[in-house]
C-alpha cells in the first residue's frame, strides 16, 4: 500500500465518522464534544513555543507523566501541548496536569486535518507515545521540518505482522521519524525488521511513574472502609469476559473481591455480572465515608483515576487483560505499590516486563481460571509468600527506572 491509497481509504470512511462518535457517545457522552478538533479546527491558542506530545488514551498519558515533568523543568519557556484520541485520555491529562498543559484531540490522519493541526500550533518538536503510527501526520512533519520522535515504542509480534502487510507505507513512515526510543530489545528488532532507522533502547517510561504521594494514605482509608480484617483480592483493569472467569475462581473462598474494570463504560455491565452470580456487592462510588455494608461479597471499583489507591488497599492482585487474549494491562503500577501480582498467559503488550516480573518473583503466571483459583488460594493462605513477592516487586521496579532520563537525552538532540 502507498500513502495515496491509504489517504483515499480514510476519505471514504470519513462520512461514517459522526456515526461512530454518536455510537460511542451512548456509553461515553464526552464523545459528543470537540468534534471540530478531530478534523483540524482549533480554538486553543499557545503563547509560547510548543512541545507537542501525543498520548492517545489513559495509559499513555499516565506513562508520559515523568517525561512531561522533566520537559517542563528543562524547557520552562515552552508550552506543553498534549493531544489525545479518547475522552478518558483527555480526562487523565486534566487530572494529572490541570492548566499546566494545553490539551486537544489529535485530528484524524487526513492530509488537510493534520496540516491544519501543524499550521495552528507550529510545534518545535513532536513526541508520539508507544505505537501510534499516523502516516500522513508523519509525512507532514517531515515536510514541515518538525522533528518527530516515537518514544516508549512497543510493537508486539502480532502488531508487527499486521504492519508488515502494509509494506512500503510502514517502512516510509518509520524512516521519516527523526528517532525511535524502543522499550525492549524485542521491540527494537521488530521495528528494525519493518525498516525503521535511528532506533535506540530506552526502557519503559511506566517504571518511572511514581505513585501519588497520598496513594498509601488513601489506600489505608479505603481498606478501613472495606474491612481491614478481611483478605482483599483486587482484580484490576479487567476486560470483557474476564470477570466471569474471576468470579468462578474465587467462588466460596474466604476473601473480599474488588473488581475494577479497565473501561468506565463497562461499570454497569460488571454490576449485572455480580447480580447474575447472586453476589452481594457495593459500588465504590457509593461508599464515600461510610463503611462497607455487612455481608458484602464484592466491591465494584467504579471510579476513575484511583488505581494506585485500590492497589494500596489490597493484599494481592490480578492484573487484567491477561486471562483472555487482550495482551495484558500494565502490571508496573501494582509492582510499584509492592503488591504480589497474578497474571494470565496473554501479556504480549507487556511481554518483557511480565516475564521479568515472573523471573524476579514479583508475579505468578496462571494459564486458566482453574489454576487461577489454586494460585489465589495459595496466596490467601500464605502470608510469608505474599511478603516475599511484595519485596520482590519493589526491587523489580527500582531496577528498571531511568527511561525518562534516556529519552530526555534523545530529545535535547532535536529541540534547540
Amino acid at each position: 500500500m502507498n500513502r495515496f491509497l491509504y489517504s483515499l481509504l480514510l476519505y471514504l470512511v470519513l462520512p461514517f465518522v459522526p456515526v461512530k462518535l454518536l455510537w460511542r457517545s451512548i456509553k461515553q457522552p464526552a464523545y459528543l464534544t470537540h468534534w471540530g478538533e478531530r478534523i483540524g479546527f482549533y480554538n486553543t491558542l499557545a503563547n509560547k513555543p510548543v512541545i507537542w506530545l501525543h498520548c492517545v488514551s489513559v495509559g499513555e498519558t499516565r506513562a508520559a507523566e515523568p517525561l512531561i515533568i522533566a520537559l517542563q523543568t528543562q524547557y520552562p519557556a515552552h508550552q506543553i501541548l498534549l493531544s489525545h484520541g479518547t475522552p478518558t485520555g483527555r480526562d487523565a491529562s486534566e487530572s494529572l496536569f490541570g492548566d499546566k498543559v494545553l490539551r486537544v484531540y489529535l485530528p484524524y490522519d487526513l492530509p488537510f486535518a493534520v496540516n491544519s493541526f501543524l499550521k495552528h500550533f507550529k510545534p518545535a518538536i513532536g513526541l508520539i507515545m508507544e505505537t501510534e503510527l499516523w502516516f500522513n501526520l508523519i509525512a507532514a512533519c517531515k515536510q514541515n521540518e518538525i522533528p518527530l520522535l516515537l518514544l516508549n515504542a512497543r510493537l508486539s509480534e502480532k502488531s508487527a505482522k499486521g504492519y508488515a502487510k502494509l509494506g512500503k507505507l510502514v517502512t516510509e513512515g518509520l524512516q521519516n521519524l527523526s528517532a525511535i526510543a524502543a522499550q525492549t530489545t524485542d521491540d527494537f528488532a521488530r521495528l528494525q525488521a519493518l525498516g525503521a532507522l535511528n532506533i535506540s533502547i530506552a526502557g519503559n517510561l511506566k517504571f518511572d511513574v511514581k505513585p501519588p504521594a497520598d496513594a498509601l494514605d488513601k489506600g489505608l482509608q479505603l481498606r478501613k472502609l472495606l474491612d481491614s480484617e478481611r483478605t482483599i483480592f483486587l482484580a484490576a483493569s479487567t476486560r470483557e469476559g474476564e470477570e466471569e472467569l474471576i468470579l468462578e475462581a474465587v467462588c466460596e473462598l474466604d476473601l473480599l473481591i474488588v473488581i475494577v474494570p479497565r473501561h468506565p463504560q463497562r461499570f454497569d455491565e460488571v454490576a449485572a455480572i455480580f447480580q447474575k452470580h447472586n453476589m452481594r456487592f457495593q459500588r465504590k462510588s457509593l461508599l464515600k465515608d461510610t463503611a462497607l455494608q455487612p455481608n458484602i461479597d464484592a466491591v465494584l471499583g467504579d471510579t476513575m483515576g484511583e488505581l494506585f489507591t485500590y492497589y494500596a488497599a489490597c493484599d494481592f492482585t490480578l492484573v487484567g487483560g491477561s486471562l483472555l487474549p487482550y495482551g495484558g494491562q500494565n502490571l508496573i503500577e501494582a509492582a510499584a505499590m509492592g503488591k504480589p501480582i497474578l497474571i494470565g498467559e496473554h501479556t504480549y503488550n507487556f511481554a518483557e516486563a511480565s516475564n521479568n516480573a515472573v523471573a524476579t518473583g514479583a508475579a505468578i503466571r496462571t494459564k486458566d481460571y482453574l489454576e487461577l483459583r489454586e494460585k489465589i488460594q495459595y496466596l490467601l493462605e500464605n502470608k510469608v509468600k505474599r511478603q516475599e513477592m511484595s519485596e520482590a516487586a519493589l526491587r523489580f521496579c527500582e531496577a528498571s527506572t531511568g527511561a525518562a532520563t534516556r529519552m530526555m537525552n534523545l530529545i535535547v538532540q532535536y529541540l534547540h
